[in-house]
């Protein structure tokens, strides 16, 4: 899609705009279909409550959260699809789901096969029809047992459980690098920083898998997906801040966050000398093992090799806590 700033008009800023005010952020004084002050300010406003790049422009992302922030349970029907279902409705339903005891996985708004297993087991323990379709029946027989909806889910006690089982070290950990590539300087430095820390993994006694070659740019939920599929332990991403402030990013949401994420990245930023924040990227948000991403304005080897012994210090102070 196009990137939407200040000094565009028109009425796709016109339903940004409209979008924004049913969200509760004002574009006072701008007039209908002008991006000026006022609409930018409330963009950045919006992308501060949901942990996006405060930037004040509607790209990709700030525009899928954006529509996704407007979906409620009970909205519409709720089913597996391709592509995926996903808004802040999905993320409603796991979060009631996996409270119950029924795992979907980490609250990520998105319906996928795992949220549809959680659907189905839940349909199957109800009595229900196992259809996988979330609509007012299943809807009401959530609100019938979901008294505790406040109560820690399935993958918050997963990631504590990892945190309580941590290794002393990183030796035989499958360890995902991720240097990131949305232009050709930061293609560069991240891909510099990633070979860094592979050899350092690598010597460290653990595998090294990079999310891409050097002349490649995959897009970050492909980059996300092949995490998952070579069952990462841990994630660790590299990428420029641009416009965002300099630190070491774990996922966080409006519905949730990641412990073990969080734990990392406060260690890591600690050791960094800058803060850990809790952001949405897709890399932080579609991978199964904990993931973090150090975001500096310059990356080399020499900081590549300086995260990973961080993070296995890290691992070791961690142990002898125990």
């Amino acid at each position: 899609m196009a990137l939407f700033r200040i000094g565009d008009a028109g009425e796709p800023v016109r339903d940004i705009q409209e979008r924004l005010h049913a969200l509760g952020f004002s574009t006072a004084p701008d007039a209908p279909g002008v991006f000026a002050e006022g609409t930018a300010s409330a963009v950045i406003a919006f992308q501060k409550s949901r942990r996006l790049t405060p930037d004040g422009l509607v790209g990709r992302e700030t525009w899928r959260t954006m529509v996704d922030a407007g979906h409620r349970l009970g909205d519409r029907l709720l089913y597996h699809r391709m592509p995926m279902l996903h808004g802040d409705d999905v993320a409603d339903l796991q979060h009631r789901l996996n409270a119950i005891g029924f795992d979907t996985g980490s609250v990520d708004g998105i319906f996928g096969e795992t949220t549809l297993r959680a659907v189905l087991d839940f349909q199957q323990n109800r009595h229900m029809a196992e259809d996988g379709v979330v609509g007012p029946e299943v809807l009401q027989e959530l609100d019938q047992i979901s008294r505790e909806t406040a109560k820690m889910g399935r993958h918050h006690v997963r990631e504590r459980v990892w945190l309580a089982a941590l290794p002393q070290s990183l030796v035989g950990l499958r360890v995902f690098l991720d240097p990131f590539c949305r232009d050709d300087h930061e293609s560069a430095e991240s891909w510099t920083a990633a070979g860094g820390a592979a050899l350092t993994v690598r010597e460290a006694g653990a595998q090294a898998f990079l999310s891409r070659s050097a002349d490649t740019r995959p897009a970050e939920r492909l980059r996300a997906e092949n995490a998952n599929e070579v069952a990462a332990d841990l994630v660790l991403g590299f990428c420029h801040p641009g416009t965002d402030v300099p630190g070491v990013f774990y996922f966080a949401s409006a519905q949730s966050h990641s412990e073990a994420g969080s734990a990392i990245a406060t260690g890591l930023a600690t050791r960094l000398g800058v803060r850990a924040a809790g952001r949405t990227m897709p890399l932080l948000r579609a991978t199964r093992a904990p993931a973090v991403v150090v975001s500096l304005p310059r990356l080399d080897s020499t900081l590549g090799r300086a995260v990973v012994r961080a993070v296995d210090e890290w691992f070791g102070g961690q142990a002898t806590k125990r």
